[in-house]
């Protein structure tokens, strides 16, 4: 096919209101408009979004001649950068994503730090063996005593920068319970596709040989880019309006405690593998809350109980015809 022909074809496709098909450039054409020393100068001169004319841009680059340099910014027009109607030039919203992600060293930096012991008991062996290590700009913490894996999050460079190592866990708190919160939702949170959800057992090197069920945890994993999250259940659920409710009602914050351990009062549970169903607790006082997680993440039913009743009826599960014990 001529180039020509490409063009009529392009031209000729259109919708049943006769508007044009939208076209996206190939992701290497994308990226190889960004190649360059002078090209990249553009974007970073117009990262503050103060747009700037033709001979400001020139300036800012080390470009010899201005036809060179209008070469190489037309490289960056529509996809990159766009031409306002008073002449001037500004960043598209791809163009702002470029900058901040050279701003805070995304494709240019990787962190690595030694282990850092955390005081929080690992809520699955409530030994206080927690430990955070940063390999390539992403945080593992996991638990020495049982080699249970707890969360493993990806923090930009920039957010490593100008911090203590012990610093380090504090600062990935917040930023975590939303991408967890927004992975929940079903929506990923680095680009905003369709996340699929599911319930998976946590593979160890541990020999012990009990005849305890594996624990698990909840997989999601962005449909479309491929963004992806493991974590407990219970984190799954700590911005559900029932369990703000709850704590409220008992004059608590579920923000109080670090999203590596939330607290000894949280406990889970499978109540049933075919189709999965977590149980998620938390007592406070002398009330239980008690959610029940899906295959999927999401909550099916919850329900508030007396601790008594909440003991008497997990006896009796523990007890039922399939004889498997609860894992907490």
């Amino acid at each position: 096919m001529t180039v020509g022909e490409s063009e009529q074809r392009v031209e000729s496709e259109t919708d049943s209101d006769d508007q044009e098909l939208e076209t996206t450039p190939a992701p290497s054409d994308a990226f190889g408009a960004l190649g360059g020393e002078t090209r990249m100068t553009v974007v970073e001169a117009l990262t503050d979004d103060e747009p700037l004319t033709f001979s400001e841009l020139h300036e800012a680059t080390d470009a010899d001649t201005s036809a060179g340099f209008a070469y190489h910014l037309r490289q960056l027009t529509d996809q990159f950068v766009r031409q306002r109607a008073d002449e001037r030039y500004e960043l598209t919203d791809a163009g702002r994503a470029v900058a901040r992600a050279v701003r805070a060293g995304t494709y240019t930096a990787s962190v690595d730090r030694e282990p850092v012991a955390l005081d929080e008991d690992c809520p699955f062996c409530g030994d206080t063996a927690l430990r955070a290590t940063v390999a390539d700009n992403v945080t593992e913490i996991g638990c020495d005593a049982c080699d249970r894996p707890v969360l493993r999050m990806s923090f930009p460079p920039s957010g490593y920068a100008d911090r203590d190592a012990d610093a380090v866990p504090e600062a990935l708190d917040a930023p975590h319970r939303r991408r967890i919160g927004s992975f929940a939702d079903g929506v990923c949170p680095e680009c905003a596709g369709p996340v699929a959800a599911a319930v998976e057992t946590i593979e160890t090197d541990s020999t012990d040989e009990t005849d305890a069920p594996q624990p698990v945890q909840l997989s999601f994993a962005c449909e479309t880019c491929g963004a992806d999250l493991k974590c407990p259940a219970a984190l799954a659920v700590l911005d559900h309006p029932a369990v703000a409710a709850f704590y409220h009602d008992h004059d608590r914050d579920v923000r109080d405690r670090p999203i590596w351990n939330v607290g000894a009062e949280w406990r889970e549970r499978v109540v049933s593998r075919d189709p999965w169903c977590v149980l998620v607790s938390v007592r406070l006082d002398d009330e239980d809350l008690l959610l029940y997680v899906a295959g999927d993440g999401s909550v099916v039913d919850h329900r508030r109980v007396p601790v008594d009743d909440h003991a008497a009826e997990r006896t009796a599960e523990e007890t039922g015809s399939d004889g498997e014990s609860a894992s907490a």
